[in-house]
């Protein structure tokens, strides 16, 4: 390990040049061009069977090198219709087809630099492990559905099947650790979409109408009794209303309303529960309201759990342990989702997914100390987002191959 580890040093500089340039250059989800393009022309350049536009825009490079398992591992690439304020002097000005701001504002810009780095390590040093490494650079990751598009377009026939499928993502944790987490580690999320319908009417005769602003008001109240009043208290669940439309003037009662709520839940019982109780509560304030008809109810996107197999999970733990010593830690359970789990099911793999710090050590210590964590350190999906470069970089090419390196062995062949 330690000896496939050394031609860090030599590619470094590289790819610090390489994070940067992807950060000032993001792409939305299911448009990413450019950074597929420059991805698949490494690792064609390193040796690597190149599967390109799978998906879309996904990219996948195998290196067969003899016997041994097989290991995927998962990078995403996406970016977010978000308007960057890091100060960064290679902070992105791009723009969407629309002319709206795009910004890496989650991170996938240094999980693709990161498995890149693992990917020309692995290759370099072909002689010190056996097996294949399969690395997957998916698109879409931020609206849920580029795994699916990717297996949809027969992912697993392309590739040979994984024995096991790995993945990382920054986190707002101290830069250089490592954390890991077996069983639930991320959440199911759910979307629900909720038109109540009332009745028109003027602004100054509100007997003549059904309002569904009151209706949809009332609804968003009686929607956070859901966690608090029916869900059992240790069974964690997040609901939060996140969107609520309707009528276009202040002098008129218009004829709906619509909100939008997103779940967050980790068992299928409770999240079962929550989605009969969204159900029930609309259909009863409508009733309420005496509306002229019930309420449409669209559950309109999703993203499984990550429920991390605790076997695969304990042993890269302790190849975690033994590498990076005391900075080799435990995740938190995450409210955040992710479609990754998609992958290792579709191949029937064992997987495990983990977390790396990027937040300047220095800068997270004080805040915590001023108790100050949730004000002064951007999280993911924060315009002023940004991991530091190093030692994220670093840590995230280590923890690759060194999570790699416990399935495919490091005796000399």
């Amino acid at each position: 390990m330690s000896r496939v580890l050394t031609g860090l040093d030599a590619i470094r500089q590289d790819l610090e040049a390489c994070y940067r340039d992807l950060h000032a250059h993001p792409e939305l989800g299911h448009q990413e061009q450019r950074t597929s393009a420059r991805v698949a022309d490494r690792l064609r350049a390193w040796g690597y069977e190149v599967h390109e536009h799978v998906g879309g825009t996904g990219v996948v490079g195998v290196l067969a090198n003899g016997a041994g398992q097989a290991v995927l591992f998962r990078a995403d690439m996406d970016a977010l219709p978000i308007e960057e304020r890091t100060g960064l002097p290679y902070a992105s000005t791009a723009t969407d087809c629309d002319g709206g701001p795009v910004a890496h504002a989650c991170g996938h810009d240094m999980h693709v630099t990161c498995l890149l780095g693992a990917a020309q390590l692995l290759a370099q040093a072909r002689d010190l492990w056996g097996g294949t490494f399969i690395a997957l650079f998916q698109p879409a990751e931020e609206p849920g559905d580029g795994a699916k598009a990717m297996i949809a377009d027969r992912l697993t026939g392309r590739v040979p099947r994984p024995d096991v499928c790995l993945a990382q993502h920054v986190l707002p944790y101290p830069a250089g650790r490592v954390l890991t987490r077996p069983g639930p580690a991320l959440s199911a999320a759910d979307n629900y979409r909720v038109i109540v319908h009332g009745r028109s009417a003027h602004g100054s005769a509100p007997d003549k109408g059904v309002d569904p602003v009151v209706m949809a008001s009332m609804l968003v109240v009686r929607l956070q009794t859901v966690v608090s009043r029916e869900v059992a208290p240790l069974s964690t669940v997040v609901l939060t209303v996140g969107s609520i439309h309707a009528g276009r003037n202040p002098n008129n009662i218009p004829d709906s309303a619509e909100i939008q709520l997103n779940v967050r839940t980790y068992g299928d019982d409770t999240r079962r529960q929550v989605k009969t109780a969204i159900t029930r509560i609309a259909n009863a304030e409508s009733a309420a309201s005496d509306a002229p008809e019930p309420p449409e109810i669209d559950h309109f996107g999703s993203f499984p759990p990550t429920v991390n197999d605790q076997e695969t999970t304990e042993k890269v733990a302790a190849a975690f342990s033994a590498f990076f010593a005391d900075r080799a830690g435990t995740l938190d359970l995450q409210t955040a989702s992710e479609d990754f789990s998609e992958i290792p099911k579709a191949f029937g793999a064992p997987f495990t997914y983990w977390g790396i710090g990027c937040v300047d050590t220095v800068a997270y210590e004080a805040a915590a100390r001023r108790g100050t964590l949730s004000s002064d350190i951007p999280v993911n999906h924060n315009a002023a987002f940004a991991p530091v470069i190093q030692p994220t970089l670093d840590t995230g090419v280590q923890a690759a191959v060194v999570a790699a390196l416990a399935y495919l062995g490091t005796e000399e062949k």
